[in-house]
């Protein structure tokens, strides 16, 4: 696409399906790097992506080709089918259809490298389910509870 320029950044938030503890720190990495090579697959710059046991976090800025919701199914799709014919993680439930994609500014992008780089570290303090809904609101979007439990 020449002479089509643009400066999108998404924070991707997803969970294991039921929220299960699947992801395990043995193969997490193995998990990180295929997700990388879908973006490199999908010509999205991934500026950083982390898990922790029930979910995951991405930021990336995709292709001006690539719709949010082709790319969200591209990375569970592509990820849980992966995880699936290789055995990666024992007790794997999938993902869940729902996820959070919020855009943020140049000037937050450093920050949230940053919080999803330290990821294993913030979760000691506080749960997925409470960061889910922290983000929502900061967010300024409307949830309704019965859908996160």
């Amino acid at each position: 696409m020449a002479n089509t320029y643009t400066q999108i950044f998404y924070h991707i938030v997803f969970s294991t399906k039921d929220r299960r503890p699947a992801i395990s720190e043995n193969r997490r990495e193995d998990l990180l790097r295929y997700v990388w090579g879908i973006h490199n697959n999908l010509d999205c710059h991934l500026y950083r992506v982390n898990a922790v046991e029930d979910h995951m976090h991405i930021l990336t800025s995709l292709h001006p080709d690539v719709a949010l919701s082709k790319y969200i199914n591209a990375v569970k799709t592509g990820s849980s089918g992966w995880i699936r014919k290789n055995g990666v993680f024992s007790n794997w439930p999938g993902w869940p259809v729902g996820y959070g994609g919020f855009t943020l500014s140049i000037r937050e992008k450093d920050a949230v490298i940053e919080y999803i780089k330290r990821q294993q570290e913030h979760h000691r303090q506080e749960t997925f389910i409470d960061e889910y809904k922290r983000l929502l609101a900061e967010a300024g979007i409307q949830f309704d509870e019965k859908y996160l439990l």
